[in-house]
């Protein structure tokens, strides 16, 4: 048992990181039992392809308006405080729905209602979160860390919660919510068992918040390998938004592939993703970083074409599970670098901005990529994906190496390396 504890959590990241680790796993449990059950309850109230539409725009909407200002909030409080408050709430607003749903009060208005809410709370429970790992561990260790986190977010988040929230709401609607607060107190218990120094990271602050948010995005627009990550996370999140806008309309109606075959596609992602998770310490000590950030940038170029020209629903299968096992790369290398680049009193803030570029590049490709395939046919959001991060990537590519060194001789990041003049 001991030989297990050790291969998931290697004793040298110390006690901190295996509270994160547990409690970020745990919490994914919730998240993902609710990723099946939020929708199911919001097609239990209305069938109107608008106000479901709305249900899915309201979960992201929060990042895009409150986003930099949670990231700044991070910077500026206790950070393990701050996720413990914001996780309190995220129970009281499910308590909520709970109540509504248990006295036969509930409506589509209270659920879009909660979905905002605990949006909200989530935007700042999650801004706090993405500051932990470099408090904790080594930042030759972030990598190692990176792939644990990731791994319990593909597990939990993606293939065992959300069939385990769809059985609990065929058994009673209430349940999935019930064990979703369950295991947020549970994570919100871990968390506060860890030990990190109290108060802000930044000691007193006497600024206004929009002078940090705008400090945070100053830091961002002159740090050049940073601009150029967050510019190739928005852009390639607006082509990736347009073809996946329409991809069960794409499955069903251009490969036929069925309902359980439209399902087979998001567990094919899941499951390379799952299997990426056992090669990625071996690829990183083989491969330098800024060799595995342009393999999986090339991939995302190819999956795209891929996914244009194929007609048979077990190619797309296929290209799929790639597709999560490059995903899955792709997100444990940019956060690591990311967190090994700035500077701690900056992690909340430039954090803040990574995921609002990340999530207004998903609405932006949202809201062409159905105009697109209305005007050109099923495939052409692929096609628009496949040219546009074509073209992208040729324009980044020089850049990618000092992407990956960023921060390496930056003598306000925790670790780097000290410059030789």
């Amino acid at each position: 048992m001991s030989r297990l504890g050790e291969a998931i959590a290697p004793s040298r990241l110390g006690t901190p990181f295996r509270w994160l680790m547990a409690a970020s796993w745990t919490s994914n449990i919730g998240d993902g039992i609710a990723l099946a059950a939020g929708p199911l309850l919001v097609a239990s109230q209305t069938r109107s392809p608008t106000l479901v539409a709305l249900a899915a725009l309201l979960q992201r909407l929060p990042w895009l308006l409150l986003g930099l200002w949670a990231g700044a909030v991070a910077d500026r409080l206790d950070r393990k405080r701050i996720i413990i408050t914001a996780n309190m709430l995220r129970v009281l607003v499910v308590i909520g729905l709970c109540s509504f749903i248990s006295t036969d009060h509930i409506s589509i208005g209270a659920v879009l209602a909660t979905m905002f809410l605990y949006g909200v709370c989530e935007v700042f429970a999650d801004s706090a979160t993405g500051t932990l790992l470099p408090m904790v561990v080594q930042r030759d260790d972030l990598r190692t860390g990176q792939v644990r986190l990731q791994a319990g977010f593909l597990t939990a988040n993606e293939l065992v919660g959300p069939p385990v929230g769809a059985f609990l709401f065929a058994a009673g609607m209430v349940w999935p919510f019930v064990t979703q607060i369950l295991l947020v107190l549970l994570a919100i218990g871990l968390v506060a068992r860890m030990e990190l120094s109290r108060g802000g990271v930044r000691g007193t602050v006497d600024t206004h918040v929009r002078a940090d948010i705008l400090e945070g995005i100053r830091w961002v627009r002159h740090h050049p390998p940073m601009r150029t990550l967050v510019l190739v996370i928005l852009t390639f999140n607006i082509t990736w938004g347009a073809a996946w806008s329409i991809l069960v309309l794409w499955s069903l109606d251009h490969l036929r592939m069925g309902v359980i075959g439209f399902g087979l596609l998001s567990t094919a992602s899941a499951v390379g993703g799952v299997l990426a998770t056992t090669s990625f310490d071996r690829l990183s000590r083989r491969f330098p970083l800024a060799t595995l950030m342009k393999v999986c940038l090339v991939t995302e170029v190819f999956t795209h074409l891929a996914l244009a020209l194929t007609t048979v629903g077990w190619v797309a299968i296929v290209v799929m599970t790639v597709f999560g096992a490059y995903a899955f790369t792709w997100g444990t290398v940019s956060n690591t670098i990311r967190q090994r680049s700035v500077p701690t009193a900056y992690q909340g803030r430039v954090g803040s901005v990574y995921m609002t570029a990340l999530f207004l590049g998903i609405v932006i490709g949202q809201a062409v990529g159905g105009p697109i395939a209305q005007r050109w046919g099923l495939t052409a959001p692929f096609w628009f994906a496949f040219v546009g991060t074509a073209l992208i990537l040729a324009l980044v590519w020089r850049q990618l190496d000092s992407i990956a060194h960023a921060g390496d001789d930056d003598p306000d990041v925790p670790g780097a390396r000290p410059s030789v003049s």
